[in-house]
Order: C-alpha cells, then sequence, then structure tokens
C-alpha cells in the first residue's frame, strides 16, 4: 500500500483501493498515488480494465482532505496549480483526458464531496444498496470545482443537480439508479462480485474498440451532430484509427463468421 492506496492486478484488470482511515480523505500524496494507479492502468498494454473501490462498507470517500486543507498543506485559491495532484488531476482521474481504458467505479459507502467527484470520472458506477451521495461544500464556503459543477449537470436533471450543489441534500443509491446517475445497485456483499464481473465481461472485448469509445466520446461531447461526424471522420483520434485497421477487427468478424470465440491481442 501507497500513501493509502492498495493496487493489484487480476489477470487483465487493474483494482485500485482507498484504504486511508477514516474516511479516505484524499491529500496531496493519495492523489498522486491514485494519479500513478490509473498512469499504470493507461500505460501497461496487458490492462484492460480498472476498478476502483475503497477498504469496508461505511465510506468510498470523503473528498478534499479539509484538515490539510486547515492547516496550510493543501491551498484553496488555484488549487490545481499551486500543488501536484499527481497525473490526472484530484484524485488522478477527474481530469484524466488520457485514459481511454474503462474504469469500473465499485461504491462500497458515502460518497461525499470529492469522492462524488472522483465517482463521476469513472465510466461505470456500481453501487451497493446503502450508499449515498452528497455535496456538503456549500456550508464551508467552497464548491466542488473537482467535477461536481462540470459533470453532475450533464448527467441528472439540471433543478436536482443544483438541489445537490445548493442544499447539499444527499441522495440515495436507488435514487441515482433511477436518474441514470449509477448503473446497479446491489447488495453490499455482492459489490466486489458483480464489478468483477462486469470487468472480466468487458476485458473479453476487443482493447482497441472499447478504447475508442471513450476516445470518441470524449472528443463529440457536446458537439452538434454533424461535426461529432466530422470530429470522429479526421485523422485525430489515434486509438479510434488503430481500431479500424488492427488485427482485433479482423479476429472479431473471422471469428463470428466461423461460429467460435475470437481471440484478442489488442493489436
Amino acid at each position: 500500500m501507497t500513501k493509502g492506496v492498495e493496487v493489484s492486478r487480476r489477470g487483465r484488470v487493474l483494482e485500485i483501493k482507498m484504504n486511508r482511515p477514516k474516511v479516505n480523505a484524499i491529500n496531496i500524496e493519495m492523489s498522486q498515488a491514485l494519479g500513478a494507479a490509473f498512469a499504470e492502468l493507461r500505460d501497461d498494454p496487458e490492462l484492460w480494465v480498472g476498478i476502483i473501490t475503497a477498504e469496508g462498507d461505511r465510506i468510498f470517500s470523503a473528498g478534499w482532505d479539509l484538515k490539510a486543507l486547515n492547516s496550510g498543506e493543501m491551498q484553496l485559491d488555484n488549487w490545481w496549480e499551486t500543488a501536484d495532484y499527481g497525473e490526472g488531476g484530484f484524485a488522478g482521474l477527474t481530469e484524466n483526458w488520457k485514459l481511454n481504458k474503462p474504469v469500473i467505479a465499485a461504491l462500497n459507502g458515502l460518497v461525499i464531496g470529492g469522492g462524488f467527484e472522483l465517482a463521476l470520472s469513472c465510466d461505470l458506477l456500481i453501487a451497493a444498496e446503502h450508499v449515498e451521495f452528497g455535496l456538503p461544500e456549500m456550508p464551508l464556503g467552497i464548491v466542488p470545482d473537482a467535477g461536481a459543477l462540470q459533470r453532475l449537470p450533464r448527467r441528472i436533471p439540471y433543478n436536482i443537480a443544483m438541489e445537490m450543489l445548493l442544499m447539499g441534500r444527499r441522495m440515495t443509491a436507488k435514487e441515482a439508479a433511477r436518474y441514470g446517475l449509477v448503473n446497479k445497485v446491489v447488495r453490499k456483499d455482492d459489490l466486489m462480485t458483480v464489478a468483477r464481473a462486469w470487468a472480466d465481461q468487458i476485458a473479453g472485448s476487443a482493447p482497441l474498440a472499447m478504447q475508442s469509445v471513450k476516445e470518441v466520446l470524449r472528443a463529440i461531447e457536446c458537439r452538434p451532430l454533424e461535426h461529432a461526424f466530422a470530429e470522429m471522420r479526421g485523422d485525430q483520434l489515434e486509438t479510434y484509427r488503430q481500431m479500424l485497421k488492427s488485427e482485433d477487427s479482423a479476429e472479431g468478424v473471422a471469428a463470428f463468421v466461423e461460429k467460435r470465440a475470437p481471440n484478442f491481442k489488442g493489436r
């Protein structure tokens, strides 16, 4: 374990677990450790999918380490410039624009503040049934500017997002599922079983194809439809272009025609 972050490999899946008692508050060192873990996922061709979770069943993360902020260890003004939070911005994922491999959030407890922003940065969210989401920054005189302001109103109805942002009210896992904020709600004892099953299913796909999905969606987000097509068909999306002429694309088609399982190799 490095700076409250445990990293383990399970086949083509990298599992990242936060374990910094009592609430997995993320300080600079922990953010750097998370960034290093996600960089490992990004850079290792043998890793195709990531899972982020936390120890126990009480809390996923309370987000920013307010004690470190209060002590002066961390700064508020221009915080993204005054300290090195590691690759990928705060928590290693909130501004990680180069990680095309999918990340599953296995949410084991309260998802609060910056912990919520980390979860919002993931591609698939699985929540234990007792999980609640909250943004308690307003009474502190600050705002959740590491992803919640930017992402939440795009994921759920604007007025519901504003209720969470302005009033700090919590949202249950069941309500989050109704809005599509989380993909699935499960018993807490089943959380990692389901997350690993999803990761294994994704890892059975051609990696360049699944990485192209993230690359393309990031490039075309909020673009008019005609411009989205033009963006995708330009020459800027490297992974998508590699996928079109890859051995795996030919293998997938051949396997379908020959009625056999494909043998994808990531090239």
